[in-house]
């Protein structure tokens, strides 16, 4: 059974860079999403079982990269340039059906409990 748990998060300065970290217990398509207050939760990007294909949502703009150490068992999501607007809970969705990378969040079966990323101005 695959569980999630993501740590990594907490309080920054905007211009920041900070790191999230998803332990996956077994291989698969790994997504990150984000809820910001107030808001519906929104894709932010996803990345292969293999790492060796992402997608990413048009905000991210370049400024987040997501990997992953299949070693480790780890996903990463990095995070730079944060501003106030990244302020969200962020979460880990993994899917062992799916065989392409997808935004839609009802195409991943398993998530995390999620960690909150707050950027000051």
């Amino acid at each position: 059974q695959v569980q999630l748990v993501e740590s990594g998060g907490g309080l920054v300065q905007a211009g920041d860079s900070l790191t999230l970290s998803c332990a996956v217990s077994g291989r698969a398509f790994s997504a990150w999403f984000r809820q910001p207050p107030g808001k519906e939760r929104e894709f932010v990007g996803a990345i292969t079982s293999s790492g060796d294909r992402t997608l990413y949502a048009d905000f991210v703009k370049g400024r987040f990269t997501i990997s992953r150490d299949n070693a480790k068992n780890v996903v990463f999501l990095q995070m730079k340039s944060l501003v106030a607007e990244d302020t969200a809970v962020y979460y880990c969705a993994t899917t062992r059906i799916a065989s392409y990378l997808s935004s839609d969040p009802a195409k991943y079966e398993i998530w995390g409990q999620g960690t909150q990323v707050t950027v000051s101005s």
